[in-house]
């Protein structure tokens, strides 16, 4: 019989629900519902809400925790961080990746255009480019702090691939990126991903706006 997922497993299943938007900024998460919802105990859920906590990606309402949500200052300063790690991560890529890498990421832009449209698609085909450019800057610590950079992206309830034209642009930004890693011009590549973020993040400023005034 196959034994039940333990602390580990209980953090990552909530972890992801979260990263899809089953559970969004502003929900409450209740121990007894996710031990059910997932056929975990109640105590590895609670040690895994605590990490959660301790990571700042729940926070407490009164004596409920809830996810969590990033207000102006904390996208700021999120973004800062993810655009240099990110442009660091690219010029590393540009100069380590090997030549089966940089097809992967070629192969990625190509395939990835077929999901024009559909932004929950894109947004997950988004995470996979960035991941492996991420594995291809070969620098493990590196790597680690992008995941816990991307983990707190996940408290944003919207993609901003779902802006009108963002997802072409988004896609054209990431092949200009592939090119310089291609190129092994790391200059280029940590650039052309800097400012891929900076448009992300500009994306994101327009929607939040749009969302506060009802549009």
């Amino acid at each position: 019989m196959a034994s039940k997922p333990q602390q580990g497993d209980a953090y990552s299943l909530i972890l992801e629900a979260i990263d899809i938007g089953l559970y969004r900024p502003g929900d409450r998460l209740v121990e007894s519902e996710l031990a059910e919802r997932f056929g975990v105990s109640r105590t590895p859920i609670r040690e895994a809400l605590q990490r959660l906590e301790t990571q700042g990606l729940l926070a407490r309402d009164g004596r409920s925790l809830i996810v969590a949500s990033l207000d102006h200052n904390q996208l700021a300063e999120l973004y800062v961080v993810r655009a240099e790690l990110e442009a660091l991560a690219a010029g590393l890529a540009a100069r380590h990746a090997t030549a089966e890498e940089v097809r992967v990421l070629q192969d990625m832009v190509a395939a990835d255009r077929r999901h024009l449209g559909d932004p929950s698609a894109l947004a997950r085909a988004n995470k996979r480019f960035h991941h492996q450019i991420h594995l291809a800057s070969h620098n493990r610590f590196l790597v680690q702090q992008l995941d816990l950079v991307h983990r707190s992206m996940a408290l944003l309830a919207t993609t901003s691939l779902a802006a009108e034209g963002r997802d072409g642009d988004a896609l054209n930004e990431h092949e200009a990126i592939v090119r310089a890693i291609a190129a092994r011009d790391e200059a280029a590549a940590a650039e052309a991903l800097r400012s891929h973020i900076s448009q992300a993040y500009v994306t994101r400023l327009k929607l939040d706006a749009e969302r506060e005034e009802g549009i």
